[in-house]
C-alpha cells in the first residue's frame, strides 16, 4: 500500500486480535463479532484435524490498531460452506491440479448473509482482497471464495475482479407487522387456514419457551446438543460443532442467542437456535428427540416469526435451502458470494459456468415469486 504507516498481515487467529477493536469494524452482525468466530476457535470447532485453520488477513496502522480485516480459513475440504463448489473441485483435479488447499472468507458453518470486509474505510477493501490473492499464489491455493456476502459489499469485490455467484434462499420480511394475525392476514385465506391448523397441531400437549441471555442454563445446552448431533448426523454426517461451542455462545454472547425449546412436561424434546442481529433474526440449528408433526416448521420458522415481530426485526433470514418454507410466507431472495481463481483456464472455466448457472436461478426465483402464498393485490 502506499501509506507505508500501514500493514498488512496474516494474525494467527482472531483470538490474537483485540477483541473490543474487532468488533467495531464487524458491527451488529452476531456471526462476525469476536465472540462468534472465537467460540469456534476455542472450542475446536475449527482449528486441527477440522480443515479449517483460521488465517485472518488485517491492515494495522503504525500503533497496532485494527483497521480492517477479512474472516479467512485455509480450507482442507469444502464441508460446512453451503455454497457447493465440489463439482469444481472434481474438474480442476481430474485436469492434473490440486483444488485444496483453498482460502474462504466467511462466518463457518454458517449461511447467513453478513459483511465479509471488516473496514471502517472501503479504501481497504482493495488492499485486503489484493493481499488475499496474493496469499494463493504464495502458498499456493486454488482460490479463495467470499461467502453469503451482504448486498452493500457485493460491489466491492466485482470492483476486484472477482467472479460473482447467485443462489437463493427464503427469508420472512416484516411488513411492520403486529403480531402473528397481522402476517395471516396478508395470505390467501387457504394459507390462512393451513398455517393455523399446522401451528394448532404442533403445540398439542407441549409447552415452548423462549430462552436467552442468563435464562440458557447448561442442562438447556446439554439437551440442545442431543438434539444438534441428531440432526447434523443425519444431514451431514457428523456435527461441525463441539459441545464446549455451544457453552461459549452462551457465555460470550447470550444476549444475541434465542433458544427455543419444546418441552412435554419438564423434559426437553426439541429446540430451535436462532442469533439476534440489529435488523434480523438468524435461524441456525435445529434438532429433537420425539418426531411430531409439524414441530419443526413451529419452532423454526412460525416461533422465530413470533419472535422477529416482538423485537420489531425486518427480517428472518432461515438458513440455506427449504423449499417446504415457501408455503409458509418465507420468500426467495438472491444470496451472492464471490470467488478468486489463480488459475487463468479454470478461472474461464467457473465464469462460463457461473453465467449458465445465473441464468437458471433467475428462471428459478421468477418460478418462486409467483408461488408465494401471499395474497395478490
Amino acid at each position: 500500500m502506499a501509506d507505508s504507516s500501514i500493514s498488512v498481515r496474516i494474525a494467527p487467529s482472531v483470538g490474537s486480535l483485540d477483541g473490543a477493536q474487532w468488533d467495531a469494524l464487524a458491527g451488529g452482525n452476531p456471526f462476525m463479532r469476536h465472540a462468534f468466530l472465537t467460540a469456534l476457535e476455542d472450542s475446536g470447532s475449527l482449528g486441527p484435524g477440522t480443515g479449517w485453520q483460521s488465517v485472518p488477513l488485517v491492515i494495522e496502522d503504525h500503533a497496532g490498531r485494527l483497521l480492517a480485516a477479512l474472516p479467512a480459513y485455509l480450507k482442507g475440504h469444502s464441508q460446512g460452506e453451503f455454497v457447493f463448489d465440489h463439482a469444481w473441485a472434481d474438474a480442476y483435479e481430474r485436469a492434473g491440479g490440486d483444488y485444496y488447499p483453498k482460502l474462504q472468507i466467511a462466518a463457518p458453518f454458517t449461511p447467513a448473509t453478513g459483511p465479509r470486509i471488516l473496514a471502517e474505510d472501503e479504501n481497504y477493501a482493495l488492499a485486503l482482497l489484493h493481499a488475499a490473492e496474493r496469499l494463493c499464489e504464495r502458498q499456493p491455493l486454488s482460490s479463495a471464495h467470499a461467502t453469503f456476502i451482504e448486498e452493500g459489499q457485493r460491489s466491492l469485490f466485482e470492483k476486484a475482479g472477482w467472479l460473482s455467484r447467485r443462489d437463493i434462499q427464503f427469508h420472512w420480511r416484516n411488513r411492520d407487522y403486529a403480531d402473528f394475525e397481522g402476517f395471516l392476514a396478508d395470505l390467501t385465506s387457504r394459507k390462512r387456514k393451513d398455517l393455523r391448523k399446522e401451528r394448532s397441531r404442533a403445540v398439542e400437549g407441549i409447552t415452548v419457551r423462549h430462552l436467552t441471555g442468563a435464562e440458557i442454563e447448561e442442562r438447556h445446552w446439554d439437551a440442545f446438543w442431543i438434539f444438534y448431533q441428531d440432526t447434523g448426523a443425519r444431514k451431514w454426517g457428523s456435527p461441525y460443532l463441539t459441545r464446549e461451542a455451544f457453552s461459549l455462545l452462551g457465555e460470550r454472547m447470550g444476549e444475541q442467542l434465542l433458544l427455543v425449546m419444546a418441552f412435554d412436561g419438564d423434559v426437553p424434546i426439541a429446540g430451535a437456535l436462532n442469533f439476534i442481529g440489529p435488523d434480523a433474526l438468524y435461524g441456525r440449528y435445529w434438532g429433537c428427540v420425539e418426531d411430531r408433526r409439524f414441530l419443526h416448521f413451529e419452532l423454526c420458522y412460525y416461533q422465530a416469526i413470533d419472535a422477529a415481530i416482538s423485537r420489531g426485526l425486518g427480517r428472518v433470514e432461515a438458513g440455506a435451502q427449504g423449499g417446504h418454507k415457501l408455503a409458509r410466507g418465507y420468500e426467495p431472495v438472491e444470496t451472492a458470494s464471490a470467488h478468486y481463481i489463480r488459475d487463468p483456464g479454470f478461472r474461464r472455466a467457473v465464469a462460463d459456468f457461473l453465467q449458465r448457472e445465473r441464468e437458471g436461478i433467475s428462471i428459478d426465483r421468477v418460478f418462486l415469486d409467483e408461488r408465494t402464498p401471499f395474497r395478490k393485490s
